[in-house]
């Protein structure tokens, strides 16, 4: 048989995971290759792209949509667990398939495929729904990202605050900013009172300066309006007037409104945001595959 559809290991993906126990993602490749006897050519069968097979990238898609409906849980990087609402799933038994349709039922996983790089909510797109080819692209890419964005903001809660001090220092030389790497350095992480993490010129020869606030946060934590008044507070005793606060969490709406009230220029850049110019300036990542979309050229073929 051909390797199945990433749908088609949803169910026992899950099953497997029944008896309660860590498994690593290693192993359920194994497992489940063996659950749909797999021949070694079809282990072996990859992408176009080359750069990965079939097997290891449909169960990845599988476990990263179980993830995202809540029914198993990271333990640890590429390990994982059944949780309560997985166990209540897999114990139906009018239920023997998994897929996209029924993963509709659970907020998290419409707030994951919904969810666009600017933080607005499109309608879930339902398996029967036509798409053009393009539509279909654009749609994937969007998840992909998405994927990806929620990989970068792991990865950066897992390292050190001087290495959350570089990257923010990476990311807005990369934006245009600081003049190079070397002189906004040796601005950040040297102040670390007063309210202010750094100093960034905001031109190569520094005619105005941009005042820094760094907060690597839980994702799921709030940045509120107190926290952004005292870091205005730090502006106006530096006699600033423009100002970036950047947390790898979310700011509460009052944050917003305040920021957007007062006459000093402050940006808000959330754990969403940040991983968005991330992705925009290849901050931490870097291309996979390049696909190039091509028209005819109608001028072309004038004569």
């Amino acid at each position: 048989m051909a390797v199945p559809g990433y749908q088609d290991f949803m169910y026992p993906f899950l099953k497997q995971l029944k008896d309660g126990k860590e498994y690593r993602l290693q192993d359920l490749y194994v497992l489940l290759a063996n659950h749909f006897n797999l021949t070694d050519e079809e282990i072996a069968e990859k992408l176009p792209s080359g750069k990965q097979t079939l097997l290891v990238n449909r169960i990845g898609w599988a476990r990263t949509y179980l993830n995202k409906a809540g029914l198993i849980k990271v333990v640890r990087r590429a390990v994982f667990k059944i949780t309560e609402e997985g166990l209540e799933v897999i114990n139906d038994p009018h239920l023997t398939r998994i897929d996209k349709k029924f993963l509709t039922k659970y907020e998290s996983f419409n707030d994951f495929i919904s969810k666009t790089s600017n933080d607005i909510k499109t309608p879930a797109i339902t398996v029967d729904e036509e798409q053009t080819p393009l539509e279909s692209i654009d749609y994937n890419y969007n998840v992909l990202k998405n994927e990806l964005q929620v990989l970068i903001l792991e990865k950066i809660l897992e390292c050190s605050p001087v290495f959350f001090e570089r990257l923010i220092v990476d990311l807005i030389v990369a934006m245009g900013y600081g003049g190079s790497v070397n002189d906004a350095g040796r601005a950040i992480g040297k102040i670390g009172d007063e309210g202010i993490d750094g100093i960034i010129k905001e031109d190569v020869l520094g005619l105005d300066m941009i005042y820094l606030q760094a907060k690597r946060w839980k994702v799921d934590s709030t940045v509120s309006r107190p926290d952004i008044q005292g870091f205005v507070g730090s502006l106006v005793g530096k006699k600033a007037s423009k100002g970036i606060f950047i947390t790898t969490a979310k700011f509460s709406k009052e944050a917003r409104v305040y920021a957007e009230s007062i006459d000093k220029r402050v940006i808000l850049i959330d754990g969403q945001e940040l991983t968005n110019l991330m992705f925009k300036y290849n901050v931490g990542v870097s291309n996979e595959v390049v696909y190039t979309i091509k028209k005819i050229d109608l001028d072309f073929f004038e004569e």
